[in-house]
C-alpha cells in the first residue's frame, strides 16, 4: 500500500491533478494492476465509488475506486482517494491511498492495522473509510440543526419553551428578523450536510461488489474460513449503516419541512409588518395632506384679505395725488370747518364695486378649477373601476375555463 497522509498541496484534489509524477504514477498503476480510470475520477463530484474486474481472465483482479473531494476551504482542497486491486487467486490486495489533514485517512489506517487478521477482504478498507465518514458527527450535526430549529421556531412563533438568553429578542423587545433569516439559511445548509441518499447509493454499490467478490472467491479454500465470516459481518454492518442513514434521512426531511414552515411564517410576519408600516406611512401622509390643506386655507385667507385691501390701498394712493383736492372746502381761519371733503363718497363709490368685482372673479376662477379637478378625479376613478372589472372578468373566464376543462376530463 502506497499511503500519502496529510496531503497539504493546495491542488491535491483539484480536477485532473495527480500527486505523483507521470512516470511514477504510470509505474505504480502498472505494477499494482490499479485501475486506469483513477485519472478520470479526479473530477468526480460528491462521494464516488466504482469497482469491476479487469480484463485478465487467467488471473483476475478486482479493481476498486473510492474517493470524495470537497470544495476549497481557506484556499486548500479537501478529501481522500483510494485505489485498490485485489488478486482473486492470490488473495493479495495492493493499492494507493491519499488524504488531506481534514480527512480521516490516518485514523482509517490505524483501524485497518488493528484488523490485520481480516485484511484478506478487498472491501475492508473501503468499509472502514465509509464508517469513519459516516461517524457520529453526522448525527450530531442533525441534532444541532434540530436544536437550532427549535430556537428559530421560538423566535418566529414567540413560544415560551426555552431560556430568554436563547431568544432573538433584544432588551427593547424588538425581534431581529434579519438575523433569523440568516440563521434559517445556515440551518438549512447544515441539514443538507452529507445527504443520506448519496451514501445509501454507495452502500448499494458496496453490496454489489461484495456479491461479485463472493461469486468469484466462493469456490476457493480461503472462502470457507475467516473470509466467509468476515463477508457476512461486513454485509450486516452495511445493513446497519443503511438503517442508520434511513433514520437520518427521515429526521432531516422533518427538519427541512419545519424549516419551510418557519420560513413561510417569517415571510408572512414581515409582510404584515410591512403592511402596518405602509398604513402608518399612509396615516402620516394623510396628516401631511391635512396640514398642507390647512396651510393652503390660510394662504387663501391671506390672499382674500389682500384682495379686500389691495384695491382700497391702490385707490387711496391714487386719490392722494394732486389730481384730487379734498381740502377745497376748508377755511384756514375757521379751524372748526369740515376735515373730510364732501367728495369723499367718490372713493367708496369706486372702491367697493372694484373690490367686489375682483373677489367675484377670484371666486369664479376657483370654482372652475375645482370643477375641473372633480372631473379629472371622476375620470381617474372610472378608469380604475373599469380596469378592475376587466381584471376580474379575465380571472373569471380563466377560472371557468379551468372548471370546464376539469369537468370534461372527469366526464
Amino acid at each position: 500500500m502506497i499511503l500519502q497522509q496529510k496531503a497539504s498541496h493546495p491542488e491535491t484534489f483539484s480536477p485532473q491533478y495527480i500527486s505523483l509524477k507521470q512516470r511514477a504514477y504510470v509505474s505504480m498503476v502498472e505494477a499494482m494492476r490499479l485501475p486506469y480510470r483513477g485519472i478520470e475520477s479526479t473530477s468526480a463530484v460528491g462521494p464516488f465509488f466504482w469497482a469491476a474486474f479487469d480484463q485478465d481472465e487467467e488471473r483476475p483482479h478486482l479493481q476498486i475506486l473510492f474517493r470524495k473531494s470537497d470544495v476549497r476551504k481557506k484556499g486548500l482542497t479537501r478529501g481522500w482517494e483510494l485505489m485498490l486491486s485485489h488478486d482473486i487467486k492470490g488473495g493479495m490486495t495492493m493499492g494507493y491511498c491519499k488524504g488531506t489533514p481534514s480527512s480521516d485517512i490516518v485514523e482509517c489506517v490505524r483501524h485497518i492495522k488493528a484488523c490485520a487478521l481480516q485484511i484478506g477482504h478487498p472491501m475492508l478498507l473501503p468499509t472502514i473509510i465509509f464508517s469513519h465518514d459516516m461517524s457520529s458527527k453526522t448525527d450530531i450535526k442533525q441534532r444541532e440543526a434540530r436544536d437550532w430549529l427549535r430556537k428559530l421556531e421560538h423566535a418566529v412563533s414567540m413560544r415560551q419553551e426555552i431560556d430568554d438568553k436563547e431568544s432573538y429578542v433584544d432588551q427593547d423587545g424588538l425581534v431581529d428578523f434579519d438575523l433569523i433569516n440568516r440563521h434559517l439559511v445556515e440551518c438549512h445548509s447544515q441539514v443538507l450536510w452529507k445527504r443520506p441518499k448519496a451514501y445509501m447509493q454507495i452502500l448499494q454499490s458496496f453490496d454489489e461488489v461484495m456479491e461479485l467478490f463472493r461469486s468469484a472467491a466462493e469456490g476457493g479454500e480461503r472462502w470457507q474460513g475467516e473470509l466467509k465470516k468476515l463477508n457476512a459481518s461486513m454485509l450486516s454492518r452495511h445493513e446497519f449503516y443503511r438503517k442508520k442513514l434511513q433514520g437520518i434521512d427521515s429526521y432531516a426531511y422533518t427538519t427541512l419541512q419545519r424549516l419551510a414552515i418557519q420560513r413561510s411564517a417569517l415571510y408572512n410576519i414581515i409582510a404584515q409588518r410591512e403592511s402596518k408600516l405602509n398604513f402608518q406611512m399612509a396615516g402620516e401622509q394623510r396628516k401631511l395632506a391635512h396640514a398642507s390643506k390647512r396651510d393652503s386655507g390660510a394662504q387663501k385667507t391671506i390672499a382674500l384679505l389682500g384682495a379686500l385691501f389691495l384695491p382700497g390701498a391702490f385707490l387711496a394712493s391714487m386719490f392722494s395725488m394732486s389730481f384730487f383736492n379734498f381740502q377745497n372746502g376748508v377755511v384756514d381761519s375757521n379751524p372748526e370747518g369740515p376735515i373730510v371733503s364732501e367728495s369723499f363718497w367718490i372713493y367708496w363709490a369706486v372702491t367697493l364695486p372694484l373690490t367686489l368685482f375682483i373677489v367675484g372673479m377670484w371666486h369664479y376662477w376657483e370654482r372652475r378649477k375645482e370643477r375641473r379637478y372633480e372631473e379629472e378625479d371622476f375620470l381617474l376613478e372610472k378608469g380604475v373601476e373599469s380596469m378592475e372589472i376587466q381584471i376580474q372578468a379575465q380571472m373569471r373566464r380563466r377560472t371557468m375555463s379551468k372548471v370546464a376543462t376539469w369537468d370534461t376530463k372527469a366526464s
